[in-house]
Parts: structure tokens; C-alpha cells; sequence
């Protein structure tokens, strides 16, 4: 990291933990528990509308994999910041990872959610039972290696509120073997998930279904990295009453759209390549879900396209709120609408999956509140 910039430290946000937003959030969490409770109790069925034509719903279609998408904030500001070393984004940085340790550890929670036997669970790691020719068994082990890592490159927040210095400087001595597993990790594991719909053959829609699935899928997982932190910097600027960092979010924006772009063009010469344009025409729910999918990753480029328009905090919140629900559509296009598997099987979520649904985002946000408000994370306002 370059050492010309020089930053505020972080510090501890304070105020009240207990408000109304508070107490909503943990009502939406506490509902989301008891349904869970009941789906261990007496089955995924008792909870759930999954079935032998559709073995898999939104538990895994958002929970798991947009939801791992939306956590890579952490991930895309570390490929700048000690990959690129761009290191005027280094304030970014914590906020940005505690997101993605929120989001990524609920993720792999919610695999186990949507685990027939949940009791096998550690099948997975273990070698006797170990699938290592599957694409599958890649994902769970980079996930979980993964939240490994961010708890270890989150942990200085905890060192320097408890005091614990020494700790601290020898942790930074090997911080960077850390980082480095940070950026190879999200990388394998979010081209996989691509890699899962490629593996499903012709049950996958035309407009889906491609080669190129892996890469589509980490790109879109940068741009959503980035998407995230412009987001959730505007709201916390809103909710915490902070200034907004205007000139960050600026050059993310910049990045964000040049991405974007690069994206448009793989996707429509992959469908070009392909032969699959025609699919785009056609009267069906799939053809209308994707362009609503191209629509939404289109929006930005109009938005931002011009260096003024980044300028503008409302343009760079909605552009950035149309591009996660692009990387939304994308997933849940290529694992659920484009997803057929015969005549006579259909799926839409039942109410307790969206509840706990509902339920993982609620506790995603209340951790964030209460962690920016008890450790150093964001930095001392009086200094921005």
C-alpha cells in the first residue's frame, strides 16, 4: 500500500444499541429462528416447498449463492487496495470486510439450512467421505476457508479495542499470507458457483447456460463488491449521520462502470457465439426475467456514464442499488427461473423460507450496527 495516503484511524461509532430499528431487526431475527427451529424439529418439508424436481430453493439460490455475492465488498477492495495498491480506499477496507464476514458466515450457514441430513454436515471435510471431484465440495471448503480468513484479517478491530498490542504486531508481521489467501479464495469459489449451473447441462435455460458461466459470475462478483460498498457507504452516511466519501465512492465508480461495460460484452458475444439471441424473443417468463437481468446491469452505464454524474450521491446509490439487483436477477435466473427439470415440477418459496430469509439479512444488519458502534471500524468523523 502506497504510504503517501494518510487516514483517520478508526474508532468505535457509539450511541444507543437499543432503537426502534434495533428491536425490528431482532423480531425479524427471532422469527426466523423459531421457523428454524422447526425445520430441524420435524424436517426441511414442515418449512419449506423444495421437492424432488426442485431439491434446492432460495435457501441456496439466495442465501448461499447471491448472498455470498453481496458479501464481496471485502474481497473487491482488497484486490484494490493490496492487489492494485490503491491505498486512498484503505479506510473502506474494514467496514467493507465486516459486511463480508457477516454475509459470507451466514451463507454457509444457510447450506446447512437446506441439508436434508444436517447431521452429515462435517461429511464434507472429512476424507473418508470427502467428494473432492466435485464442484460442490470446492465451494464448501473455499467458503469456509474463506470466513477463516476474514475473522483473522477482522480481528485487529478486536486487538486494539482490547489493548492486546503485541498480539496485534505479530499478527500484522504475517497479515499478508492472510490477505493473499483473502483474494485467491473468493475468486475460486465465485467462478464455481458459475461452474454448478454449467455441471446442470440442458436443465439450464439457453440464455443461461454457458461455458462462460465461471467468469460471468466473477466478474459480476467485483462489480457487486463494489456496488455493495458505494450502497452501504450512502446508507450508513444517512443512517449514522456521517459525511459521505464522495471522492472513494467517485473512482469506485469508475471502476464499477469500466467493469460493467466489459461485462455487457462477454455476455452479449456469449450469446451471439452461442447462437442464443434468438431465446431473447421469445414469449416466455425466461425471456422476460432476462431482460428485466440486462435492463438492471444496463442502468448503471446510463446513470454514471458521465464523470459529472459520479459526483452525484443519489445517482451513485441508485446505480449501485440497480447493479446488486442485476447480480440478483443473474442468480436467481440461472438457478431458479431458468431451472427446469420436467413437466409437472414448479417451485416458488413458501413463506418460512422467506421469512428466514428475511431473517439473515435482518442479522446481518443488526451486527453491523451494534460491531460499528462497540469497535474501532469506521473512521473518527472529526478527522474525515
Amino acid at each position: 500500500m502506497s504510504a503517501t495516503h494518510n487516514h483517520p484511524a478508526p474508532a468505535p461509532l457509539g450511541g444507543p444499541l437499543v432503537t426502534p430499528v434495533t428491536i425490528t431487526l431482532a423480531i425479524l431475527v427471532a422469527i426466523a429462528f423459531v421457523i428454524l427451529g422447526i425445520r430441524f424439529v420435524l424436517g426441511i418439508g414442515a418449512v419449506t416447498n423444495v421437492s424432488d424436481g426442485y431439491p434446492f430453493g432460495i435457501w441456496i439460490a439466495y442465501d448461499v449463492v447471491i448472498g455470498s455475492a453481496f458479501a464481496c465488498g471485502g474481497y473487491s477492495l482488497a484486490l484494490l487496495v493490496y492487489i492494485f495498491n490503491k491505498g486512498e480506499y484503505h479506510p473502506m477496507v474494514r467496514p467493507a470486510l465486516l459486511a463480508s464476514m457477516f454475509g459470507y458466515t451466514l451463507a454457509g450457514a444457510s447450506v446447512i439450512f437446506d441439508l436434508g441430513r444436517y447431521w452429515n454436515t462435517w461429511h464434507i471435510f472429512w476424507p473418508g467421505y470427502a467428494q473432492v471431484n466435485s464442484v460442490m465440495f470446492e465451494v464448501a471448503v473455499c467458503i469456509t476457508a474463506y470466513i477463516v480468513v476474514m475473522m483473522i484479517e477482522f480481528s485487529p478491530a478486536f486487538l486494539e479495542k482490547f489493548g492486546f498490542k503485541d498480539i496485534h504486531k505479530k499478527l500484522n508481521k504475517v497479515l499478508f499470507l492472510i490477505i493473499a489467501l483473502g483474494v485467491l479464495l473468493p475468486s475460486m469459489h465465485q467462478s464455481s458457483l458459475g461452474s454448478l449451473i454449467v455441471v446442470f447441462g440442458n436443465q439450464i435455460h439457453p440464455l443461461w447456460q454457458t461455458i462462460m458461466l465461471p467468469l460471468l459470475f466473477l466478474m459480476t462478483a467485483v462489480m457487486i463488491g463494489f456496488a455493495i460498498v458505494i450502497f452501504e457507504s450512502c446508507l450508513s452516511s444517512s443512517g449514522f449521520k456521517r459525511p459521505l466519501e464522495l471522492h472513494l465512492l467517485t473512482g469506485l465508480s469508475r471502476l464499477m462502470t469500466g467493469l460493467l461495460a466489459a461485462y455487457l460484452v462477454v455476455r452479449v458475444g456469449d450469446l451471439a457465439v452461442r447462437g442464443a439471441l434468438g431465446f431473447m424473443f421469445e414469449p416466455s417468463i425466461e425471456a422476460f426475467m432476462f431482460w428485466v437481468e440486462m435492463g438492471l446491469f444496463a442502468a448503471p452505464l446510463v446513470l454514471l456514464w458521465q464523470p459529472a454524474a459520479r459526483q452525484k450521491p443519489a445517482r451513485l446509490f441508485v446505480a449501485a442499488f440497480c447493479l446488486l439487483f442485476a447480480g440478483f436477477f443473474l442468480r436467481i435466473n440461472a438457478f431458479l427461473v431458468g431451472y427446469e427439470t420436467g413437466a409437472g415440477w414448479h417451485y416458488f418459496p413458501a413463506v418460512p423460507e422467506i421469512m428466514v430469509s428475511v431473517g439473515l439479512i435482518a442479522l446481518e444488519i443488526l451486527g453491523y450496527i451494534v460491531l460499528v458502534r462497540y469497535l474501532p471500524i469506521l473512521p473518527k468523523e472529526e478527522q474525515i
